[in-house]
């Protein structure tokens, strides 16, 4: 199978439909227009498919001809660098590394916060969950010094980010009144073409209420 699937005209992105971190790949994708096939899969049940290419047996998989990659991060960086236009990292090396290290950071703290509220017990669910509210409450007024993220132009960290927000209310967290310049990013970026051209049916069912 692996032999098939790496004979595809096309790239292909092994996705499940309901993960974070294959939407964020999804919308870089959508932003710079890649022709690509997406499989869909569940993450909890992968093909054997998806297991020859990526030892891990996780998703988002992309298979690239003869090249198989798997991270979120790694993923949305190759097709950045492949395809570079729009750009979605800063040109400079101070910036790009501060870009990186934004990532890096919404990974290693909401990223994390938000595994816990779907994974732990529920005590521990509630505490990420109050823990996740605050963070963001307490960040809301970086949302809206600039059009985007830290940015007057979209880039990968507004692609890591979205995919979080907008699973807010199955999380179920609802953003305090002093969170409204984050509330202002989050209609913003989900009214991109490339954020709804990534949403998958099953995502499209988590609407939020930013009225």
């Amino acid at each position: 199978m692996a032999v098939a699937a790496s004979r595809r005209s096309v790239m292909t992105l092994f996705s499940d439909p309901t993960c974070p971190y294959c939407h964020r790949v999804r919308m870089v994708l959508a932003e710079k227009g890649i022709a690509v096939e997406v499989v869909d899969v569940d993450a909890h049940d992968l093909p054997a498919e998806v297991m020859d290419f990526n030892p891990y047996g996780t998703v988002p998989t992309l298979v690239d001809r003869d090249l198989r990659l798997y991270e979120s991060r790694i993923i949305m960086e190759y097709l950045d660098e492949r395809f570079p236009h729009p750009p979605l990292l800063p040109v400079d090396p101070v910036s790009r590394a501060s870009a990186r290290l934004f990532m890096y950071r919404i990974d290693r703290d909401w990223y994390t916060l938000m595994g816990r509220i779907r994974l732990g017990s529920p005590t521990e669910a509630e505490q990420a969950r109050k823990e996740l509210r605050e963070s963001l409450a307490v960040t809301a007024p970086v949302f809206g010094a600039h059009t985007f993220f830290m940015n007057d132009e979209f880039s990968l960290v507004d692609c890591c980010i979205a995919p979080l927000l907008w699973r807010l209310p199955v999380l179920g967290i609802e953003l305090p009144p002093q969170a409204e310049a984050l509330r202002v990013y989050m209609r913003r970026i989900f009214a991109c073409d490339a954020f709804r051209k990534s949403l998958t049916e099953a995502e499209k069912e988590m609407i939020a209420d930013l009225s």
